[in-house]
C-alpha cells in the first residue's frame, strides 16, 4: 500500500513540475500561432538604471528586425545609441520570450510575469536576480501593442 501512495505521490509532483512551463510554453505557442509580421508597442522597463527618463520606448518591429525606436519625447533612438545594446533583449516579442525563458530557467531567483490575453506576448514582468540583493530588480511592461500591415 505503501508503495502505491509513493507512486501516485510521484505521479503528483511529476505533473505539478511539467506543468511549471506549461504557462509559458501555452503563450509561446499564441504568439507564434499569430504569425504577425509587423507590429508596435510600447516599452516601459522599470529599474535602478541610467536610462530610467528616456522611458517608455516605442517600438516598431517588421519581419523580425526593429523598424524604429522612439524615447519618451518623441525622439528616434539611433543603433549606435549608448544605450541600445542594454534594450536589446527587450527589442522584439521573440527577443522577449528568450530574455523570460533565460530567467525562468535559472538566471534569476524570483520571475513573476502576466501574458496578454489576445496575443501571449509577456506583458508585465518583474524579475529579482538576487532576491537578498538590493538594486538588482528588473521589471519590463509591454502596452499599447498593435498589429501593423
Amino acid at each position: 500500500m505503501k508503495k502505491i501512495i509513493l507512486l501516485a505521490l510521484a505521479l503528483v509532483l511529476s505533473a505539478c513540475s511539467a506543468g511549471a512551463g506549461t504557462e509559458f510554453d501555452g503563450n509561446l505557442s499564441r504568439w507564434e500561432d499569430a504569425n504577425i509580421p509587423h507590429y508596435r508597442y510600447t516599452l516601459f522597463i522599470s529599474c535602478f538604471c541610467v536610462f530610467s527618463d528616456e522611458m517608455p520606448l516605442t517600438i516598431e518591429v517588421k519581419n523580425g528586425e526593429v523598424v524604429s525606436m522612439t524615447r519618451s519625447d518623441g525622439t528616434a533612438i539611433a543603433p549606435t545609441d549608448n544605450f541600445t545594446e542594454i534594450y536589446q533583449p527587450y527589442l522584439t516579442m521573440n527577443r522577449l520570450f528568450l530574455k523570460l525563458e533565460a530567467d525562468l530557467t535559472g538566471e534569476a531567483d524570483n520571475v513573476t510575469v502576466t501574458y496578454d490575453p489576445v496575443y501571449g506576448f509577456p506583458s508585465n514582468v518583474s524579475i529579482d536576480y538576487i532576491i537578498e540583493a538590493i538594486d538588482d530588480e528588473i521589471s519590463y511592461q509591454v502596452s499599447n501593442f498593435e498589429v501593423l500591415e
